[in-house]
């Protein structure tokens, strides 16, 4: 997935679907939303607690792809371009863990 084209592709949604991006704090509450519902896919599908019948047919991918576009809204409305900053965060998780990881104990 390229990062740059899909906020271009998003941008252009919002231009020819939406009437306007949200603002940063409607776009933060609806993340919020989005986060939560993933969250209790996630807690009661693979989790101890048990999944509703009324949840058995959400489609865990739809979801986090409600959160990519919205994280993809804020990157868009606040001017940051994120394929940029994923290289760098990867960059530096790579340089940064890679020891950390292999010599970790707990996940041998």
């Amino acid at each position: 997935m390229n990062l740059k084209n899909s906020q271009l592709k998003v941008d252009n949604w919002i231009k020819n679907h939406g009437v306007r991006y949200f603002n940063e704090l409607t776009n933060m509450a609806q993340l919020t939303e989005e986060v939560g519902e993933v969250a209790r896919i996630i807690a009661r599908r693979y989790g101890e607690q048990s999944e509703k019948e009324s949840d058995k047919n959400k489609d865990l991918g739809e979801e986090l792809a409600d959160v990519v576009f919205v994280v993809l809204c804020l990157a868009n409305q606040t001017g940051i371009d994120l394929q940029a900053a994923f290289d760098k965060k990867l960059d530096l998780k790579t340089n940064r863990d890679h020891d950390r990881h292999q010599n970790n104990q707990k996940l041998k």
